[in-house]
């Protein structure tokens, strides 16, 4: 079934201002043209402009604007403050309960399947966190993130200053570890083992994506995910092997 177009939306999915308008007065009465534009000069959305200088509101501009007029209608947060949500927002945290909160992550998923093991699967690909978001996500303290890192446990993704997902993972898998006495400095086994498992599978995986066609980098990364699964379970089982032989 085909959706209906917003009034006002052209082929690409923009809208006029006064369009947006429409479609925000139903539940903002007092919002105006000027309002908006006040709130671009702001910083706290940023339209498209057309070779002739007209704004165009794509849906995420729409939805941050329903954003912003919600939480000064409704909570009364300044703008200042607004605008430091649609970050943690933008980089998929969600916004604190209360002031001097850290904003939350999403939490990280064990698999289904017990065969297998009992591996994280980060829920955000686009995650980004500061150390002092990641600890208080994870439960550490910030001189333990600062430990993680400094032993190779956990680091920023290339480029940037930011931990994503699977640093959360681990951090997270590390905060319970350490419950049972272990340290940063104990962890750099499972680092050096896990760097090992992905250079042979990426020995393994390195022909595929060598070879000519346009799926060839599809079918890598397929064959990629499937050795990191059968490569997961096989350390499960050896582990618990080498585990009953301390029985």
């Amino acid at each position: 079934m085909m959706s209906t177009p917003v009034p006002g939306q052209n082929s690409r999915g923009r809208l006029s201002i006064g369009s947006v308008l429409a479609e925000l007065r139903s539940d903002f009465p007092d919002i105006s043209i000027s309002k908006i534009r006040f709130l671009e000069t702001a910083g706290l959305v940023q339209p498209a402009r057309t070779s002739s200088g007209y704004r165009k509101f794509s849906a995420d501009d729409l939805t941050r604007l329903r954003y912003i007029l919600t939480a000064q209608r409704d909570h009364y947060l300044p703008l200042k403050v607004i605008k430091e949500h649609l970050d943690m927002m933008a980089r998929g945290l969600a916004p604190p309960d209360a002031p001097g909160e850290h904003p939350r992550a999403p939490r990280s998923q064990a698999t289904d399947d017990p065969d297998l093991v009992t591996a994280y699967n980060s829920t955000a690909p686009g995650l980004r966190m500061s150390a002092a978001e990641l600890a208080a996500n994870a439960d550490l303290g910030e001189r333990q993130v600062e430990e993680l890192v400094t032993f190779g446990i956990v680091s920023t993704r290339p480029g940037t200053d930011h931990f994503d997902g699977d640093a959360l993972a681990v951090a997270e898998t590390v905060s319970q570890l350490t419950s049972y006495g272990l340290e940063p400095r104990h962890l750099r086994v499972f680092k050096t083992a896990a760097e090992r498992e992905a250079n042979l599978i990426g020995q393994l995986i390195a022909p595929l994506a060598r070879q000519r066609g346009d799926n060839a980098q599809e079918r890598a990364a397929e064959a990629a995910a499937a050795l990191e699964g059968l490569a997961l379970r096989l350390h499960a089982a050896l582990l618990r092997t080498s585990l009953r032989e301390h029985d």
